[in-house]
């Protein structure tokens, strides 16, 4: 840590009596919001205090109170639901929130439009099937994300497992929650428990874990503070190599702060995983700035102390040295969109969900046609990083009846969709985001339109690209690492940054700034022109404009005409 002032969260943190603060007393109140010390510790319980900013734009000048309404985050591993599980969280969609769920970049499920009088009931009943909100959000370790596929062979069962038990171990272990928002009987004192992990202040900033596989990161492990890469010879997993640094968080007009990929730190045993992870989450804890909430990330205390510092500090916790990593690299990445074997006489299905938003359309009634085959067949459900959902443990004779189903809802296989749209991605920005200056996710669908339209033009229909679009630059969509993203740099205006990997392990570079939206086609034709003309073969949009660089691929500015 520093030695420079604390941070005002972080008294807040400190002063909250193990994340009650005076929670209890401000949900009792007759008022549309809470105050803001309550919506920073609101976080910690899985709950972002918002405004409608649509609502807001129309009631400027007037003396209207601001729209306040609530976010609620669940916090799923590995983004695994029983359909029972699905079913009760889509129902409360309807009766709490704005009628749609949106899955997240995380793996958790997203209620929007929830009002203060609302709160409790949502966070009672999400728990009331064993789904929880706690840790969700906040100076926490927040869901851990795992490949979700059950593909036959059971190997990503195996490391789901393990990143549920680290999961449930870094859950904050305050009773707070449980008093607050499901009636537990309070403890005495209210502030006697301990948070042998977390300490009073929990963590200095959020805290991201991701397990991967060598041939397939759904996870974009290396954009996480703590990634597990799986090894696994012969289909057989044995551990793990540990990247540490992670993080895709900048701050526009801030050079000194910046997204970064994670680093090879050494290799653990699957039964280490628990252990390893805790001591590396102490270490952030213990180091990492908590003056500037801006510098408080791991990838900046990594950056500051170096990774030989960083080793040592946590085999100094361990009590013993990691062992060093092996030669594993991240080489490939699925969607799991379309069907697949689970190899019991099961299949699952990936679904296309643009931009994760479960919702009925006019033509396409996603969100009716996966309630109805959860409720046909029984399927479990699985939410993916790149915010899709997979209908899981389907019996091979009802896979008819499935596409049957989701044919009469308007829900098309994924082979009807461009590469460019199955492999875009977005964050809800605007209205909901307090942070977004920009839209994404209502802006996105149609910018995909023209980049498709632009891409057959010129003959590169089927490049495979990933495309990202974040109202902020604080990255939750992970545009960094895309082959094309737009970043948010203020009101119908985006940064350019291509370069990235579709495999995520690249980050891109600022093209063009300040670019309006009905120009980021148009500002980024070029480089496809470019692309289609001088490409090898098979390179991928993202290897080429790294492999030519930037600036070679950068289209002058027309000269102004003469008088």
């Amino acid at each position: 840590m520093t030695g420079k002032p604390l941070s005002p969260v972080e008294q807040v943190k400190e002063d909250s009596r193990g994340l009650r603060g005076d929670l209890d007393a401000q949900l009792a109140e007759d008022t549309s919001h809470f105050s803001e010390a309550g919506a920073q510790l609101l976080k910690f319980h899985g709950t972002y205090q918002q405004e409608d900013r649509d609502r807001r734009r129309a009631q400027r000048g007037t003396d209207a109170e601001p729209a306040h309404q609530f976010m609620v985050r669940c916090k799923i591993p590995g983004g695994v639901l029983t359909g029972a599980q699905y079913l009760a969280i889509d129902e409360l969609a309807d009766r709490y929130g704005n009628g749609t769920l949106r899955v997240t970049t995380r793996q958790g499920n997203q209620f929007h439009g929830v009002l203060k009088g609302d709160l409790k009931n949502t966070i009672r009943a999400v728990n009331d099937v064993l789904v929880t909100t706690l840790g969700a959000c906040g100076d926490v370790v927040r869901n851990v994300i795992s490949c979700p596929a059950p593909l036959a062979g059971g190997l990503r069962e195996d490391v789901l497992r393990v990143a549920r038990r680290l999961s449930d171990h870094l859950l904050p272990r305050t009773r707070a929650y449980h008093e607050i928002w499901l009636d537990e009987e309070k403890v005495a004192g209210g502030d006697g428990e301990q948070e042998p992990i977390y300490g009073t202040r929990y963590l200095p900033r959020k805290f991201k874990i991701a397990f991967a596989f060598p041939n397939d990161n759904c996870c974009d492990v290396h954009s996480n503070d703590l990634g597990f890469l799986a090894v696994a010879p012969a289909g057989r997993l044995v551990g793990f190599n540990v990247l540490v640094g992670g993080g895709m968080g900048r701050t526009h007009g801030k050079t000194d702060t910046y997204p970064r990929l994670a680093d090879t730190l050494g290799f653990v045993r699957s039964g280490e995983v628990v252990e390893v992870g805790e001591a590396i989450v102490k270490v952030q804890r213990d180091h990492g700035n908590r003056a500037d909430r801006r510098h408080a990330r791991l990838k900046y205390l990594l950056d500051k102390q170096g990774l030989g510092w960083f080793r040592d500090q946590v085999e100094r916790e361990l009590g013993r040295p990691l062992a060093p990593a092996t030669a594993v690299e991240v080489s490939g990445i699925e969607d799991h969109l379309g069907w697949h074997e689970q190899g019991d006489e099961r299949s699952f299905l990936g679904v296309f969900i643009e931009n994760g938003r479960v919702v009925d359309g006019e033509d396409r009634r996603l969100r009716s046609g996966l309630r109805r085959v959860v409720e046909t067949v029984d399927a479990g459900v699985r939410f993916t990083p790149q915010q899709n959902v997979l209908l899981t443990d389907i019996p091979n004779r009802q896979v008819t009846l499935v596409e049957h189903i989701l044919a009469d809802h308007g829900i098309t296989r994924d082979a009807s969709l461009t590469p460019v749209r199955r492999w875009s991605m977005a964050c809800p920005a605007l209205p909901t985001c307090g942070l977004a200056v920009a839209e994404a996710e209502r802006a996105l669908p149609d910018v995909i339109g023209q980049l498709e339209h632009e891409l057959e033009q010129l003959g590169l229909e089927d490049a495979a690209l990933t495309v990202r679009m974040t109202g902020c630059p604080n990255g939750c969509a992970r545009p960094y690492t895309a082959d094309l993203a737009f970043v948010g740099r203020s009101l119908n205006k985006y940064g350019v940054f291509v370069g990235g990997s579709m495999l995520g392990t690249r980050l891109g570079t600022l093209y063009a700034d300040l670019v309006p939206r009905d120009r980021l086609v148009a500002a980024v034709r070029p480089l496809f022109e470019r692309y289609r003309d001088e490409r090898l073969d098979h390179e991928r949009f993202g290897d080429f404009v790294h492999r030519v660089g930037v600036d070679a691929v950068r289209v002058p500015p027309p000269v102004p005409a003469g008088p």
